[in-house]
């Protein structure tokens, strides 16, 4: 099953976007990073996780390396 990537900023974009992906069947979510897992990335990832609801899959895509080394 493939996930659906959801690219929105504002964690109620975001809410509104998993409900209509979830609307159609999909149950796999990944939410890109915009700030290295920081606060209003877990804020979207709480709004993505009650929107989907209990029986999806939803978390934050991995961030590579280059991008770590880059942000330090």
């Amino acid at each position: 099953m493939k996930a659906v990537l959801i690219t929105a900023r504002r964690p109620a974009d975001v809410a509104c976007d998993v409900e209509a992906f979830a609307r159609r069947g999909e149950r796999v979510f990944v939410l890109t990073r915009i700030d290295h897992g920081s606060m209003l990335d877990q804020e979207r990832l709480g709004a993505a996780r009650y929107a989907a609801g209990v029986q999806s899959v939803v978390g934050l895509e991995e961030e590579t390396p280059a991008a770590v080394a880059a942000a330090r």
